[in-house]
């Protein structure tokens, strides 16, 4: 399974015991497969190193590059065609575009902005965090 993560739910779920760690965990644990692209990463660095500083974005980084490594974890994709799914907010597409061109099956976030892709009639569909985690049964390893 494929999923795509925004930059919201990637920044709580570092944190070991926040209620959205399982996510990042089964990442880890290869329970599925991290979408990026060019324009997720340069997001995840600028929002990860403003709230926590640049050491945060730098672990970040080496773990996406050591899951990328040693197994199948991560895919890079470059979108071509814009698909302007999101009006409200169009800095999102970034995340609609990549999760579409990776044949993401999920966009995991609490951003109501991605309510269009519900009823697009295509994949990725929007999934909160809490529904991720309780639909595919992750918990956080000890």
């Amino acid at each position: 399974m494929i999923v795509c993560i925004d930059t919201n739910v990637l920044v709580q779920a570092r944190a070991r015991g926040h209620a959205f760690f399982p996510i990042l965990d089964a990442w880890i644990a290869g329970r599925y497969t991290l979408a990026v692209s060019t324009g997720i990463l340069l997001e995840y660095e600028e929002i990860l190193t403003m709230l926590s500083g640049k050491n945060a974005w730098v672990k970040f980084a080496r773990l996406l590059d050591l899951v990328e490594l040693t197994s199948s974890g991560v895919v890079r994709v470059t979108p071509f065609y814009r698909f302007h799914v999101i009006g409200e907010d169009p800095d999102d597409n970034i995340f609609t575009d990549c999760a579409i061109t990776a044949g993401a099956e999920f966009l995991i976030t609490e951003d109501r902005h991605f309510l269009p892709l519900a009823n697009a009639g295509y994949l990725p569909v929007p999934i909160k965090p809490q529904e991720f985690i309780e639909r595919f049964g992750l918990l956080a390893r000890p």
